[in-house]
């Protein structure tokens, strides 16, 4: 049976780890996968910040045109 959500395979591009250990998504993973997380990553592309959970204007239009397909 065929997972739902393939998983993608990460490229070298896509993430760095911290000296602590943690993995980090950089700018272009995020848009290849094309969606704001609202998870307040690092290197988010999309203007959401953890800190007044919100998106730029134009952002959250677009996010919700694409949640509701």
């Amino acid at each position: 049976m065929e997972p739902l959500f393939p998983r993608r395979q990460l490229e070298p591009e896509d993430f760095y780890k911290t000296p602590e250990g943690y993995i980090v998504f950089t700018e272009k993973y995020h848009l290849k996968r094309g969606h704001c997380c609202q998870s307040g990553c690092r290197h988010c592309p999309y203007g959401f910040t953890k800190h007044s959970n919100k998106q730029a204007d134009g952002l959250q239009k677009s996010n919700k045109n694409r949640h509701s397909r």
